[in-house]
């Protein structure tokens, strides 16, 4: 698939798994909510922990993920199979480091998981900054994607059906 079409999928999967290697060759994978500003992903975290002694040694991620997953039957051949979209992208993972940029990455992770509730993302702000890290991910380079769909007279859907794209996301 498309990269713009994999970078669709990263911005809107519930969460995405970010692995990372310590420098003794450990790998290291956790799941994450992220939010995208233009070509960046901002995630949160304690201020110490696994994850950001192992990006402080080493900082090079990789990110997967999968939505729309529906384990099926193979409308042709009665197959048990799975539909999906998936998405990998790899890329640079940093500490943010002015609270300027940290309240804007949390402002899009609030805006993107809680937008009914951003009333109140100033006061959580003001108790909580101090105690919150925020990372970002900057991809070095374009996202891949895979997807298994069947259209509505059982025809898997291929990469070159761009029609149905936007319908599938």
């Amino acid at each position: 698939m498309p990269a713009d079409w994999a970078w669709e999928v990263l911005k809107k999967a519930p969460y995405v798994t970010v692995s990372m290697c310590d420098t003794d060759g450990t790998p290291y994978a956790v799941p994450l909510s992220l939010a995208a500003v233009g070509e960046v992903f901002y995630f949160h975290c304690a201020l110490e922990g696994k994850k950001l002694d192992i990006l402080a040694r080493n900082p090079r991620v990789c990110l997967s993920a999968v939505s729309k997953c529906k384990p099926t039957v193979g409308p042709k051949d009665g197959s048990f199979t799975l539909e999906f979209n998936s998405a990998i992208a790899f890329g640079v993972a940093e500490l943010v480091e002015t609270d300027e940029e940290k309240i804007l990455g949390l402002r899009a992770i609030s805006e993107r998981f809680l937008p009914h509730h951003m009333d109140a993302f100033d006061a959580a702000i003001a108790r909580s900054l101090g105690r919150t890290a925020v990372g970002r991910i900057r991809l070095t380079e374009p996202p891949t994607g895979k997807r298994k769909q069947y259209d509505s007279q059982g025809e898997e859907m291929k990469a070159a059906r761009d029609d149905k794209l936007a319908e599938l996301l």
